[in-house]
């Protein structure tokens, strides 16, 4: 007897612990990339006749389709008889909607899970462009009920700016005190926010935000235009939350004193496995203190980004001396830094000595030893010397050279003691057959041909082939403002991305060719001014496509040809058989172009919102070339 009621006390036990035992199945209704344009709740009937016939629906994933208002409502009120819902995949889901469309779209999706009683865990809303007035539509269902149980919360790439991310935190801060109250708090674990421009003041709003929460394992918010202060005040938030496991900021604008801030909070995050302050312009004294912090503490790291932060060969082997006994780091990334070729060696050096050299990743593109961070302005003055152009000996040697390429068969020697000495006869033939060259360059540009042209007359050469067009003000102007814009941006456009692949060539160019095109600031500042492109006047309209088409792409971010045309024809006006010019498929040289551009002192500093309105603003081709893009952002983000 008493050994049957012991086997029943075994069978009860493990019947217990299978009880206990879950296996999570999540039910996922998915319409992902279906490129459904759902207006009308006619539109919507696919949509919720599938919510209605599943038997239970854990997520609905509707990314890649356009929802209106009307068809919103359909799905909400399919939702709100699916109290089980626990994921909305709603990204990318108002391509091509008004502005005033998507606020009561999103109150209708949220007003569905709140009438469900559904317990959210997963809130995606990444890739819609709704701004500040989509974080406010969001507010009713981020303090509801059916958020207390929020784990994941995905904003990416949202236009929130500083305005939507003091809203969002409200709502955060508010969800978590009447979740509290209500003896549940919310307990969040990812918050993803990046390419939303939050700035210092969003910024420090979420951080009151992440240290009210102190759950978080993931925060990732790069590309948001984020300074020192920002960084700061993250840093301390971060101090609230010891569970985190990845931190994300890359992009951003750390500079020393932030990534002292950082490296202050560092050993209190004991659970942190990836940190990315890639592109963060941490430089040599903020990597000197990163390395002191993490030297005795993160022993669970696996990854450090600190690429591209202009860190020189003292701080690389302050980092690798500091991670060397890290046993769980698997990834180091210190591409695009200033370490040189000397740095380079001691740092695989080290590493391999430590039997840790599989660690690093590439550094192909090592930016060379560079000089120390207080340098700075000399660097920038050297650089423009350097564009000015001279009369070195590596200059005429090249100068020899092009000539025998260029001139084989001709003699340079006077026939007549009245065409002058030789110097004269010979400069004077040189120049003839160099501007040949340069026009050759021009109707065809490739790096080759832009090479061909000797470095030493290179400028003058360039300068005179265009000085009647483009240096005089009053021409460009003009220019610009009634004749062919769209020829003219294409032109540079096209020039930029056949000098791509050399970056002292797209210098020179850049340095050379865009200071007379910032003659037409004054042109240029009335697009800012005009509130509305369609009341604008023609002249504004007329500038406005022709920025529009140096990126060469349309309001959808795909890329567009770019028209050809005589007079002050706005594309609408075009003859559709017209002739094109082929669009470029890379801007990654314009973008370096315009990234050097805007540092010169010449370059009109109220243009700045402008050109970030341009480059800010999702589009495929701009994604292309992603970390040309985040360069340029924060080249303008510093000036």
């Amino acid at each position: 007897m008493g050994e049957t009621t012991e086997k029943k006390d075994e069978i009860k036990d493990v019947a217990d612990l299978l009880a206990k035992t879950k296996v999570e199945q999540v039910n996922v209704v998915s319409f992902k990339g279906k490129s459904f344009k759902l207006n009308t709740a006619d539109d919507a009937a696919e949509v919720v006749n599938a919510i209605k016939a599943s038997k239970d629906v854990q997520a609905l994933c509707l990314e890649g389709n356009t929802i209106g208002v009307e068809a919103a409502e359909a799905i909400g009120g399919a939702l709100a008889a699916r109290p089980e819902f626990e994921r909305a995949l709603w990204s990318d889901i108002f391509t091509g909607r008004l502005r005033s469309e998507i606020p009561p779209a999103l109150g209708h999706l949220s007003d569905g899970v709140i009438a469900a009683n559904a317990k959210l865990v997963e809130l995606d809303l990444s890739d819609n462009a709704f701004g500040p007035d989509g974080v406010k539509a969001c507010v009713k269902l981020l303090t509801s009920h059916a958020c207390y149980s929020l784990r994941i919360l995905r904003l990416n790439n949202n236009g929130l700016g500083v305005g939507g991310g003091k809203i969002l935190s409200e709502a955060l801060i508010n969800c978590h005190r009447t979740s509290s109250e209500a003896g549940t708090p919310l307990q969040l674990q990812v918050f993803i926010s990046g390419r939303n421009r939050l700035e210092n003041p969003g910024a420090k709003s979420l951080a009151a935000a992440f240290e009210t929460i102190g759950t978080l394992e993931e925060i990732q918010m790069p590309q948001n235009g984020i300074l020192h202060e920002g960084v700061a005040a993250l840093a301390e938030a971060l101090k609230s939350n010891p569970n985190l496991k990845i931190l994300n900021l890359n992009d951003n604008t750390f500079t020393p004193k932030g990534a002292m801030a950082m490296a202050k909070v560092l050993p209190n995050l004991k659970n942190i496995e990836v940190i990315n302050f890639g592109d963060c312009l941490v430089k040599t004294e903020g990597a000197k203190a990163l390395a002191k912090s993490l030297q005795g503490a993160v022993n669970n790291l696996k990854d450090l980004n600190l690429s591209f932060d202009e860190i020189n060969k003292e701080g690389a082997l302050a980092i690798v001396e500091a991670l060397v006994n890290k046993e769980s780091l698997e990834k180091l990334e210190l591409n695009g830094n200033s370490i040189g070729d000397e740095g380079l060696e001691e740092v695989k050096n080290w590493l391999n000595e430590n039997g840790r050299l599989d660690i690093l990743g590439s550094m192909s593109e090592d930016e060379g030893e560079g000089d120390d961070d207080d340098d700075d302005d000399d660097d920038n003055d050297d650089q423009e010397d350097e564009l000015e152009g001279g009369d070195s000996e590596g200059d005429e040697g090249d100068v020899s050279n092009d000539l025998n390429l260029s001139v084989t068969g001709v003699s340079l020697k006077p026939q007549s003691p009245l065409l002058g000495d030789d110097e004269e006869v010979e400069n004077e033939l040189i120049k003839v057959v160099n501007m040949e060259g340069v026009q050759d360059f021009f109707n065809s540009p490739t790096l080759e041909k832009f090479k061909n042209i000797p470095s030493s007359q290179r400028k003058s050469l360039l300068t005179e082939y265009l000085k009647d067009d483009l240096y005089e003000t009053s021409k460009v102007a003009k220019y610009f403002v009634s004749q062919d814009i769209y020829s003219i941006m294409a032109w540079f456009c096209t020039i930029s991305v056949a000098l791509k692949d050399d970056k002292d060539a797209l210098m020179e160019w850049a340095g050379f060719k865009l200071h007379p095109v910032t003659a037409v600031a004054v042109c240029l500042s009335e697009i800012i001014a005009a509130k509305n492109s369609f009341e604008a006047s023609p002249r504004v309209r007329g500038l406005q496509g022709g920025m529009a088409h140096i990126f060469s792409v349309n309001s959808h971010g795909t890329p567009q040809a770019l028209p050809r045309s005589q007079g002050s024809t706005s594309p609408e006006q075009r003859d559709p058989g017209e002739e094109k010019m082929e669009y470029p498929k890379d801007i990654s040289g314009p973008l370096k172009a315009l990234d050097y551009t805007v540092k010169q002192p010449y370059f009109p500093r109220h243009l700045k919102s402008f050109f970030l309105a341009f480059v800010s603003k999702p589009n495929k081709l701009l994604e292309s070339c992603s970390e040309t893009q985040h360069q340029f952002l924060q080249t303008l983000y510093q000036i």
